[in-house]
């Protein structure tokens, strides 16, 4: 299946609702710190309900730990700086899909890296900075999974 990566989290709800996302698409759930938050934080089990015994949630100190440890097939980051639509891309089981922190994005040195190929973005009005950071996560999921012929859905 896919891999979602939180880089830097800061709002625990939004991550809650990811750890939801992730159990109900068997996605795996992986978070580089630092986090805005302690994994044991109100609102961060608020949002995720009963749901983070089902999910696999990986913390790292970095985003090089997880290529290292997790060695995904392909990473894309996302970001409204990305050129592509996440759309053009057909994604494949082993992918990783990096999202950035709330307040600030991935950051330059990431998106760099990524290149124009691997940052991706979500269609939106011109006028508008961003999307929820759970919205958006999401979109990408079941856009993944849908691609994939929901595999493994009942």
């Amino acid at each position: 299946m896919f891999s979602v990566v939180l880089y830097q989290p800061e709002i625990p709800s939004n991550t809650g609702n990811i750890i939801r996302l992730c159990a109900n698409t068997g996605v795996q759930l992986h978070l580089i710190h630092p986090l805005g938050f302690d994994m044991d934080d109100r609102k961060l089990r608020r949002a995720g309900l009963d749901y983070h015994e089902f999910a696999a949630v990986r913390e790292y100190a970095s985003l090089e730990d997880f290529v290292q440890q997790s060695r995904p097939a392909r990473l894309f980051g996302f970001s409204t700086h990305g050129s592509r639509s996440v759309y053009e891309v057909k994604y494949q089981p082993g992918d990783a899909l990096l999202f950035g922190p709330e307040t600030r994005g991935l950051p330059a040195e990431i998106k760099q890296q990524l290149g124009t190929e691997r940052l991706l973005r979500l269609p939106m009005q011109p006028s508008n900075r961003s999307l929820n950071l759970a919205n958006t996560v999401a979109v990408v999921v079941y856009e993944a999974w849908r691609q994939n012929g929901f595999s493994g859905a009942g």
